[in-house]
């Protein structure tokens, strides 16, 4: 099958230089950025419904900056001030240095991993140094993360659900004109069924390609047809295993 046109469902990207648009005109195809998805924070109102307090927390476990964003947020809301003596524990240095649009950055009070993971050993290193803060760890209401391994380290860590992810609902009568859609989480293929519940894959001659195991599992388990997937060993990004499609099947 052909493919002309592609939905990519991020937001598009900031630089000329994504390999998205090396990919548009090397195989004259056409790319469109919507989520499919997208983020909103909980209210103060629904907050205070989990009866978390944030003012009893003296360390802050942040995995993402939209972590970071709804928990200023909901601080400012909530009217609680945050002590220059909070302390941050940041998966990746992007995310600690993100803290400085809230922040003044001292390092005696912001720690980061290497690997973006929980577990990674130079943040567990820190995590266990201070084992005697009372650590929030704000989250979604989809979150993956686990925190057994902190918490077998006596580590007293409280996950906060401040915000969640919804469906980026598309118009009445809009349709999929699209050969191709492109997907980056299950979130992604459960807004495809709710916004499109007469879905026909082959009727509408329409691929699917997903980033990640879980996403192609979320497919598998929707009765879709997976035609694209990365990682794999050979292609390692999105944009990677687009263009292998491309090259084999919209050939002269």
């Amino acid at each position: 099958m052909k493919v002309k046109k592609i939905l990519v469902s991020q937001p598009q990207p900031s630089s000329e230089k994504s390999p998205y648009y090396d990919i548009c005109a090397k195989y004259g195809v056409e790319m469109v950025f919507r989520p499919f998805i997208k983020v909103e924070g909980l209210t103060a109102k629904e907050f205070r419904q989990s009866k978390i307090n944030l003012a009893d927390y003296t360390a802050v476990i942040f995995t993402s900056r939209t972590a970071v964003d709804h928990f200023f947020r909901l601080c400012e809301e909530m009217r609680v001030k945050v002590p220059d003596t909070m302390r941050y524990f940041c998966t990746t240095e992007s995310i600690a240095l993100y803290l400085q649009k809230y922040i003044v950055y001292r390092k005696r009070k912001i720690s980061f991993g290497k690997t973006g993971k929980l577990d990674d050993e130079q943040l567990m290193a820190a995590l266990i140094k201070n084992d005697k803060e009372k650590f929030l760890f704000p989250i979604s209401d989809v979150h993956k993360d686990d925190i057994r391994s902190l918490s077998e380290k006596g580590l007293d860590v409280t996950k906060a659900v401040m915000y969640r992810t919804v469906s980026n609902d598309f118009q009445p009568g809009e349709s999929l004109d699209y050969d191709m859609l492109v997907f980056f989480s299950p979130a992604g293929i459960a807004s495809l069924k709710k916004n499109f519940p007469e879905f026909d894959q082959d009727k509408e001659g329409i691929c699917i390609a997903t980033f990640g195991s879980t996403t192609a599992k979320a497919v598998e388990e929707a009765g879709l047809r997976l035609d694209v997937q990365a990682p794999t060993a050979k292609h390692r990004s999105m944009p990677d295993a687009i263009e292998a499609f491309l090259a084999e099947n919209n050939k002269d």
